[in-house]
């Protein structure tokens, strides 16, 4: 029954990646059709993220109340409907209003997944079950690019997509009973809910919400300007920037899968260090002022690399630091914060790449490895002193 719910959840992860790129990919065709300007991707871009931060801190709530198993059937339910509403829309406005519950549905699943998880399995389902986000994040632009070049559009694309979810949504209401006698998930509404207030009381937790933070906004500004950078300052072509972009994707997909294997014997506190200081070392491969670009290139690479073991290690070790108890709390946070660094930091490079040189690329990204190492050190020491005193 266990392995039976663990393929359920991995699927759940591929479907949870799905949505995440299909804007990206259809917009080019779907703004001319509906009348929309180009840039008004962004606009939906950041309605969806907000209603995924907020549907990340009412997480805690939602899962007290539902239970993990039927609050991701609904999630994936309501991002299905959703994908729908996209494929029938004809206008922006009326894209604007389907994007909050196409945010909603993605936060709280996020969360309670991950907290489900870290309290129930290993570590190394940890870092495989973000690798298959990866494979879902992956597969939906060739969905799309499949329906628009064999004259189903757009539409046929978020269609297509949507009947993966609702086909997911039948498997994990037929697999409810599983959720609950595998680890016990029917949840208590007497339980007493811990809140953002209460969360943010626990020593530690702040720092590791900006670790956090800082590993969030660090990987999606350094996927988002990466071709930029290499083309700009580094006098790459714009086809060898944009594919040693796409690698730095695949190194974080492929790390994890490799992580998975060894995760266990190295622990998550080893993990997030190693990853820190692989990604520093990548950071410094790209700043360092050779007039090849290749070692930029390499530096990318193993940037990607370092990225990693970092999100899953850290989302894992949440429950020992603070308690299986406050987890889900905690996480809905982390989420919360997870989206806010790669929502809102990407863009403030924008500025400064537009306004000033994106020369400043690496040197941005080290800043946030930086202050990421520093949080999270700041993170060990608190948990382990509490631990020794328990």
């Amino acid at each position: 029954m266990t392995t039976l719910l663990l393929a359920i959840i991995y699927l759940s992860f591929i479907s949870l990646g799905l949505p995440d790129s299909l804007l990206g990919s259809a917009w080019p065709v779907m703004h001319a059709d509906i009348g929309a300007k180009l840039s008004w991707a962004g606009i939906l871009s950041m309605i969806i993220s907000f209603s995924t931060i907020l549907s990340s801190l009412a997480s805690e709530r939602l899962t007290k109340k539902l239970g993990t198993g039927l609050l991701t059937a609904l999630s994936v339910l309501l991002t299905a409907a959703s994908l729908v509403g996209f494929a029938v829309s004809d206008s922006f406005v009326m894209l604007c209003f389907i994007s909050v519950p196409y945010g909603l549905g993605a936060g709280s699943i996020d969360a309670a997944l991950n907290n489900y998880v870290a309290l129930h399995f290993a570590s190394r389902h940890m870092s495989w079950l973000h690798c298959f986000w990866g494979v879902g994040a992956s597969l939906s632009p060739y969905i799309m690019s499949y329906c628009i070049g064999h004259g189903k559009g757009w539409q046929g694309g978020y269609l297509s997509v949507s009947v993966i979810q609702i086909i997911l949504t039948v498997f994990i209401f037929i697999s409810l009973p599983l959720w609950k006698k595998s680890s016990g998930d029917a949840q208590s509404e007497k339980t007493q809910t811990l809140g953002i207030r209460g969360a943010m009381k626990i020593r530690g937790v702040p720092y590791m919400l900006l670790t956090f933070f800082c590993y969030c906004a660090l990987e999606s500004t350094a996927g988002l300007w990466a071709s930029t950078y290499l083309c700009d300052d580094r006098g790459v072509s714009a086809t060898t920037a944009a594919r040693f972009a796409s690698l730095f994707y695949l190194g974080i997909t492929l790390g994890r899968f490799v992580c998975g294997f060894v995760s266990e014997k190295l622990g998550d506190r080893f993990l997030i260090r190693l990853g820190t200081a692989v990604v520093a070392v990548g950071v410094l491969m790209i700043i360092m002022p050779i007039d090849t670009g290749v070692l930029a290139l390499a530096g990318l690479i193993v940037t990607g690399v370092g990225c990693a073991p970092i999100y899953p290690s850290i989302i894992h070790s949440t429950p020992q630091s603070f308690g299986k108890e406050n987890s889900q709390a905690i996480i809905g946070i982390q989420m919360a914060c997870a989206y806010t660094g790669t929502t809102f930091i990407p863009p403030v490079f924008g500025l400064i790449a537009q306004h000033i040189s994106s020369f400043w690329y690496p040197y941005f990204l080290l800043f946030f490895v930086i202050f990421m190492a520093v949080s999270y050190e700041l993170t060990a020491r608190v948990v382990s002193k509490d631990m020794a005193q328990r």
